[in-house]
């Protein structure tokens, strides 16, 4: 009966955290360039139940048992989001429909190897630099200009060049004077270059990003394969637009409550629980 109490409580904790993840869904709807995420649920390590026979006979296996789930991570969709007129000289929009020889990727961005394998679609992002000087992607491009000249994200990270360096323009010159070319070079109204290139990273398995807020991402302890954007590849900036959020809001509000009805069946079932020990220990007890 306390494994039937354990698996409903299980279940409450899952589905409370899969609530949670749908909520800041929702939440960041508006935002610029942010990625849904998935709460992703797996039962708890299978208990194999076994039974021994007659003296020197083997083991025989009757079956797995399992005691309930535990929604163990959130995994972030990296899909195109839809684009947003802005007109505004600083807001830019990354499109990337990257493609890999050999493979065609579905809807959700996967495909199937010759060898069975799952590849996820490469994305690209902006590179940026926070605070504390590490390298982080992101796909928001609302960006801004401070008083040196520093191009910066919505949080105040520096927008990093193709030098590896911070983006820095010369003074009295703001992005509302400049373009923005195909190949991510800032030129002004007569088509000069002022020396800044846009630093595009290509992330093969964006499943390996660590999403770390602010719409940023990382690598865990730097290990990842990521790689400058070459010449060909399926990849665009656009000036004056800004990615909105793919976060599917139909499917939010679907799945904010069937993780509210799972709750409450599962909150049912404790409660039943709780009634079946109160007569056990009560009502059983007295004879």
């Amino acid at each position: 009966m306390l494994r039937g109490l354990y698996t409903a409580a299980s279940g409450m904790i899952a589905q409370q955290r899969r609530h949670d993840t749908v909520t800041n869904n929702i939440s960041n709807i508006n935002t610029p360039g942010y990625k849904q995420t998935n709460a992703v649920t797996r039962s708890f390590p299978e208990m194999l139940l076994s039974m021994t026979g007659v003296e020197g006979a083997k083991h025989t296996q009757i079956g797995r048992w399992t005691s309930g789930v535990m929604a163990e991570e959130a995994l972030s969709i990296h899909l195109q989001g839809d684009l947003m007129q802005t007109n505004q000289a600083s807001d830019f929009a990354l499109i990337s429909n990257i493609e890999v020889e050999g493979l065609a990727f579905d809807e959700s961005g996967k495909a199937i190897s010759d060898d069975g394998e799952v590849v996820f679609q490469p994305q690209a992002f902006f590179t940026v630099q926070d605070a504390n000087g590490e390298v982080r992607y992101t796909r928001g491009g609302k960006f801004t200009v401070n008083g040196d000249g520093f191009l910066l994200t919505s949080d105040g990270s520096n927008v990093l060049g193709t030098d590896g360096a911070p983006i820095q323009l010369p003074v009295g010159i703001g992005l509302d004077t400049l373009k923005l070319t195909d190949d991510q070079r800032f030129v002004d109204s007569e088509g000069q270059e002022i020396g800044a290139q846009l630093l595009i990273t290509r992330i093969d398995n964006p499943n390996e990003l660590v999403r770390e807020g602010n719409g940023n991402f990382r690598f865990v302890d730097g290990e990842g394969e990521a790689r400058p954007i070459e010449a060909g590849e399926r990849i665009e900036v656009r000036q004056g637009y800004v990615e909105r959020s793919n976060v599917d809001s139909a499917q939010a509000a679907v799945d904010l409550m069937s993780a509210l009805r799972a709750y409450e069946a599962n909150q049912k079932v404790i409660q039943f629980y709780d009634q079946s020990l109160q007569k056990a220990a009560n009502d059983i007890g007295r004879i």
